[in-house]
């Protein structure tokens, strides 16, 4: 007779449960994405909390100086789109129109330095990229379509406007005691060390890769639109404001934002496309080499190899949503990892050091 054996029993249970978490998490993704999106907001204004909590009379809540930074950040969105939103506004709708004009003008490419050995081929070249730019235009319908819908779905519902503030501000209000609790309850098991590390380094990990992507973001816009505007760059505060959103987007972009600037510029007839170029690589190479190690350091960064394969196998899974995820699952997966490997080898050092 088949004998029961209670510890494969257990195993296949624990694979059961598994599994079916995963399929609730894929099915209630959207909801779980919009509390993603509240819980990055949190840690963009968390250390602003901490520092007005800091500096002002302990009558003054931990739940007022919360309420006070989320006015003042409320405040100053308010304020910024007044300003620069009609602006971005004009500069889009101009591109808008002119832009398929200049993608069939034959001689918008003749402007474009070239070695002496293309200057031959410069027709067959500017025809060349013409062809290939349409087509990569057509080709990208799809993926902006797509980008549009994610922006507009969660954008464009004015439940979702209201409701990532508002769980923000209860995450902000409350996270510290819901950590203590949850901390209190793990450390009644073995593993109380194991949970508290994860705990730690989850939540350094997040808070330095939302505060570096908005600080990236940030630099991104400020130095664009001012080199722009100097260097008289079409469109400088547009093609500004969009490189510093796709900023929030690992690899892919800030690549496709290279590519936008000088696409723009070269269709728009800017004369000066080699001192773009210059200008765009000496910021790259400062961001990349210099500000973007120094705000990723200490466990957030992550190797590139496993950003590839996670950009890859995030827009398979969740598209744009799935790229945007990416490197912070991957990076969070790693302090999981680490600490259960942790745990297990102060196991087996207990397990040999205790008398036989």
């Amino acid at each position: 007779m088949l004998g029961f054996n209670k510890r494969a029993a257990q195993y296949a249970w624990t694979v059961a449960l598994v599994v079916l978490a995963l399929l609730v998490v894929y099915a209630i993704r959207k909801t779980l994405f919009i509390f993603l999106l509240a819980v990055f907001f949190s840690y963009m204004v968390y250390p602003l909390v901490q520092r007005l909590t800091r500096y002002t009379p302990r009558r003054f809540s931990h739940a007022a100086a919360t309420a006070s930074v989320f006015t003042l950040i409320l405040g100053a969105v308010v304020i910024a789109a007044f300003l620069i939103g009609p602006p971005i506004s004009e500069q889009a709708s101009a591109l808008a129109n002119k832009l398929p004009g200049l993608m069939r003008d034959p001689q918008i490419l003749s402007r474009i330095p070239l070695p002496d050995w293309l200057i031959p081929f410069r027709t067959r070249f500017g025809t060349l990229v013409q062809e290939q730019f349409a087509s990569g235009a057509s080709a990208a319908l799809p993926i902006a379509k797509r980008v549009g819908e994610v922006a507009l779905g969660v954008a464009g519902n004015s439940i979702f406007v209201i409701l990532i503030p508002i769980l923000a501000f209860l995450f902000v209000k409350d996270a510290h005691s819901f950590c203590w609790k949850f901390l209190a309850w793990t450390l009644r098991g073995s593993h109380g060390r194991m949970w508290s590390g994860i705990v730690d380094g989850l939540d350094i990990l997040l808070g330095r890769y939302i505060r570096s992507l908005l600080i990236l973001s940030a630099a991104t816009l400020v130095i664009y639109s001012i080199a722009f505007s100097i260097i008289r760059v079409p469109y400088a505060l547009l093609l500004a404001s969009l490189a510093a959103v796709l900023e929030f987007i690992p690899v892919i972009g800030p690549l496709a934002a290279v590519a936008t600037c000088l696409g723009v510029a070269t269709f728009s007839g800017y004369d000066h496309l080699l001192l773009l170029i210059g200008m765009i690589a000496v910021y790259r190479l400062f961001q990349d080499y210099v500000l973007n190690p120094y705000l990723m350091s200490d466990g957030v960064e992550v190797p590139p190899l496993l950003v590839l394969f996670g950009l890859l196998a995030g827009e398979e899974i969740g598209g744009v949503v799935g790229i945007f995820l990416s490197v912070p699952v991957i990076a969070a997966t790693r302090v999981v990892a680490f600490e259960i490997a942790a745990e297990l080898q102060r196991r087996g050092a207990r397990r040999n050091s205790s008398p036989s």
